[in-house]
C-alpha cells in the first residue's frame, strides 16, 4: 500500500500549507480559494481513511455552500460592479492554479481508490459486515435517533429565534393582507358607473 500512503501524506501536506495561507495571506478573496482547497483536501483524507461519508458531507456542505456563501459575500460587500469586472481577472490566474490542484486531487483519488484498504465494520443490527455510511445510518435511525431529532429541533429554534431577533418590520411599507384579498366580494370590488353621453366621468377626490 505504497502509493495510498504516498498520496495520503500527499494531501496532508496539501491540507496543512492550505491551511497557514488561509490565516496568513492578506487577499480575502484568494483567502477563499485557498479554503475550498483545504476542505477538498480534508475531504480527500476522510475517503481516504475510510470515512466516505464524513468526506461527502465535508464536500458538499463547507465546499457546496458554506466556503462558495464567504466566497459571494467577500465579493459583494461595497458592490462596484466596473471594479468587480475588472478585478475578477486579477483573480483568475490564482483561482485557476486553486482548480488545477483540486482536479489533480480528484483524479488521485479516483486513481488511488483502488488501492484503499478493506474498512468495514460489524454491522450492529446483522451478523454481515456493511459500509460506513450503513453503519452510521442504522445507529442513528436506531440507538441515537431520539437525539438526532433533538438535534434537529434545537437548530430549528436557533433559526426561528435569529429570525425574530433580526427581524424589523417598517410601517412605511405596502403590505398584502392575503385574507383580506381572499374574502373579498365582487360587489366590494367592482363598480359599474353609469356615464351620461358626452359628459365624461367625474372622478371624487
Amino acid at each position: 500500500m505504497l502509493a495510498h500512503a504516498i498520496i495520503f501524506y500527499f494531501f496532508a501536506f496539501v491540507t496543512i500549507t492550505s491551511s497557514i495561507m488561509v490565516i496568513s495571506t492578506k487577499n480575502t478573496v484568494h483567502a477563499v480559494f485557498l479554503l475550498i482547497l483545504d476542505f477538498v483536501s480534508v475531504s480527500c483524507l476522510f475517503i481516504m481513511l475510510g470515512a466516505e461519508f464524513l468526506g461527502m458531507i465535508t464536500l458538499i456542505v463547507y465546499v457546496g455552500a458554506v466556503a462558495v456563501l464567504f466566497l459571494f459575500v467577500v465579493m459583494m460587500i461595497n458592490i462596484d460592479f466596473a471594479e468587480l469586472k475588472s478585478g475578477s481577472l486579477d483573480y483568475m490566474p490564482f483561482g485557476l492554479l486553486v482548480g488545477l490542484v483540486i482536479l489533480v486531487e480528484l483524479g488521485m483519488m479516483a486513481v488511488s481508490w483502488k488501492y484503499k484498504p478493506d474498512f468495514v465494520v460489524k454491522n450492529p443490527m446483522t451478523t454481515t459486515t456493511a459500509s460506513n455510511t450503513e453503519s452510521i445510518g442504522l445507529l442513528i435511525y436506531t440507538d441515537y435517533f431520539f437525539f438526532f431529532q433533538l438535534a434537529g429541533f434545537i437548530l430549528l429554534v436557533a433559526m426561528i429565534g435569529a429570525i425574530v431577533l433580526t427581524f424589523r418590520r417598517k410601517n412605511s411599507l405596502r403590505r398584502q393582507d392575503i385574507t383580506k384579498q381572499v374574502s373579498r366580494e365582487r360587489e366590494d370590488a367592482v363598480e359599474l358607473i353609469k356615464v351620461i353621453s358626452s359628459k365624461g366621468v367625474k372622478i371624487n377626490d
